[in-house]
């Protein structure tokens, strides 16, 4: 018994012997992308998380004498800092060539932009765009590939394009017979689930699938969806294989290394791009030609106050709307992070423009993915009752949801 006592009051002097000498212990990154502190072996451990693209040793196996392609751009990097490209390239990876989503490769081009074919300045390889009239690798593109790779930093918005781009993407690889490999990312916005349901009628590249517009998924779970629910054209189905993130939950905080696309440089910009995303089919400017890109809003139709920008030509809005005309609107760069689809914003814009017949555009129909939303704004429906007429919709969504989660959700 006495020996017992010992055992366990000489662990516990250990154990606080390790937290209380900072000198003996090395203090590791405590950022956000860390999970929780554990003790094994009277040893203080933190488990980081780990990208698919960190997850190598599950795909570097899968890609050994194949003639493999990559669709990626700026965000497919590794934890430290190295561009997957290269790093398949350093493993002697049999690379034929880059395939390119909206804004490009190196994720400079306006939103919108034509990208045209080109070649990496660094590594030689071809880059093929799937933007613009070539959303889809058409089969000739594809005829020297064995295994396509997919990384690209999603933001769990409906109408963030790169889900998109993924559905072409598999639907080419399950009419060429040719393996996808997604390499999982954390979704920034975590399972936040809101929005109307987009309405099939309005289909389009910023709404591909009857879903809400914060789907609450990782990329990977949601190439999953597509392939169960026989999303792609005839009800085909890809050869899919996720390599999923290591040690990370849905609830876990998470910060981007990089900005995933031009006009969202940082977490704030991400957690507000889908609630003022629909400031796009306005005439309401989202600080394009600005420094807060997705943090500001305002127009020369709001009223004056004592908050204003004026957009000009910057990197990803090479002609902004409102270019070098002032703007009256509000500063969100410092509010609390939102954890919904906020409508407070658009709806106050509606109520005080002095322009109220050209401050819907046709496009904001395509962003809502639904007529609706539209009529209810103008007839002044409440934003609860709003929110209520989602509710239904998001409650069959997120049954379906369930089957292809990956990771857990608190």
């Amino acid at each position: 018994m006495l020996s017992k006592l010992v055992f366990k009051n000489t662990f516990l002097f250990l154990v606080l012997f390790v937290f209380s000498c900072g000198n003996s212990v090395k203090k590791k990154d405590t950022s956000e992308n860390k999970l929780e502190l554990k003790i094994t072996s009277n040893k203080v451990l933190y488990h980081e998380l780990k990208t698919g693209a960190d997850n190598y040793e599950r795909y570097l196996p899968l890609l050994k004498n194949k003639k493999t392609g990559i669709v990626t751009n700026q965000s497919g990097i590794l934890n430290d800092g190295t561009h997957l490209v290269d790093f398949l390239l350093s493993k002697k990876v049999d690379l034929q060539k880059i395939f390119a989503p909206e804004h490009g490769f190196r994720g400079t081009a306006d939103a919108g932009e034509t990208i045209k074919n080109d070649k990496d300045i660094k590594t030689g390889l071809p880059i093929i765009s799937l933007y613009g009239t070539n959303k889809k690798p058409k089969a000739e593109q594809l005829n020297d590939i064995d295994v396509l790779v997919f990384d690209l930093q999603d933001v769990g918005a409906r109408f963030y394009t790169y889900i998109s781009s993924l559905h072409y993407i598999m639907e080419a690889c399950a009419e060429n017979n040719i393996i996808l490999i997604v390499l999982d990312r954390p979704n920034p916005n975590g399972n936040i689930i809101d929005g109307p349901i987009l309405e099939k009628e309005h289909h389009s590249f910023v709404g591909m699938h009857s879903i809400p517009v914060l789907h609450g998924m990782t990329i990977g779970e949601y190439a999953q969806m597509i392939n169960g629910e026989k999303w792609l054209k005839e009800g085909i189905q890809c050869s899919l294989q996720v390599i999923p993130c290591l040690n990370y939950t849905k609830n876990l905080p998470y910060v981007l290394p990089v900005k995933p696309s031009p006009n969202l440089p940082n977490a704030q910009a991400i957690n507000l791009y889908a609630s003022l995303c629909f400031f796009e089919g306005t005439n309401v400017s989202v600080g394009r030609g600005t420094n807060n890109q997705f943090q500001i809003y305002g127009s020369p139709y709001l009223p004056k106050s004592d908050y204003s920008f004026t957009p000009k030509p910057n990197e990803g809005a090479k002609d902004p709307l409102y270019n070098n005309v002032i703007c009256y609107g509000e500063d969100l760069t410092q509010i609390q992070k939102v954890k919904q689809l906020e409508l407070k914003w658009l709806i106050k814009a509606y109520t005080e423009t002095t322009n109220k017949p050209k401050f819907f555009t046709t496009f904001f129909t395509k962003l809502a993915g639904t007529k609706k939303l539209q009529e209810q704004i103008e007839k002044g429906v409440s934003e609860v009752e709003i929110r209520t007429s989602w509710k239904e919709g998001l409650q069959r969504f997120k049954e379906m949801r369930k089957k292809y989660l990956i990771y857990k959700e608190n």
